[in-house]
């Protein structure tokens, strides 16, 4: 399995694995293993999940955080995917499932992550980030606090740059 990289900088080895959404016709199969399921089918077989701590969800860009909203306490983990690059908006599902919901357990992006994103990815909340198969992960945790500080409020401050440097 291929590693992932922590907030710390600290690398680990990833036990979790993304389940694919099925094709027309097929069911959901589920490894012996942690494992995330697209969040609407969790959402529709919630029961047969409850309590589970190896079944976590992910979002995919275009999903909406909010179907989460009245749930995201039982789940252990959530990961947001970024189909490419350029996407951005997982960083905003990311913020709205911390600052609106409240989700405090592990958020990881998967996909498309590159390591001049990692930062940024912090910023707005994600716990663990697992790179795209060709990066480096042994260079992410330079990426990872590559700016002493950040202009804006996000999930790691609550207070502008200009509004932390006049107290």
């Amino acid at each position: 399995m291929p590693d992932i990289i922590f907030r710390d900088g600290s690398i680990c080895q990833n036990e979790w694995v993304v389940v694919p959404r099925p094709e027309n016709g097929e069911s959901l199969t589920i490894p012996e293993q942690p494992a995330l399921i697209p969040a609407d089918l969790w959402l529709e077989n919630r029961d047969q999940f409850a309590g589970k701590r190896d079944i976590g969800v992910w979002l995919d860009g275009h999903d909406e955080p909010d179907v989460l909203a009245d749930h995201v306490h039982e789940l252990p983990l959530v990961a947001i995917n970024f189909p490419k690059f350029s996407d951005g908006r997982g960083y905003s599902t990311a913020r709205l499932l911390r600052e609106r919901f409240g989700f405090k357990n592990e958020l990881r992006a998967i996909g498309d992550v590159l390591l001049d994103q990692l930062q940024f990815m912090k910023r707005c909340g994600f716990d663990t980030y697992d790179l795209r198969p060709d990066k480096d992960i042994r260079k992410a945790a330079r990426s990872l606090n590559f700016f002493s500080q950040g202009y804006q409020a996000a999930t790691d401050t609550d207070l502008p740059l200009f509004r932390r440097r006049a107290s």
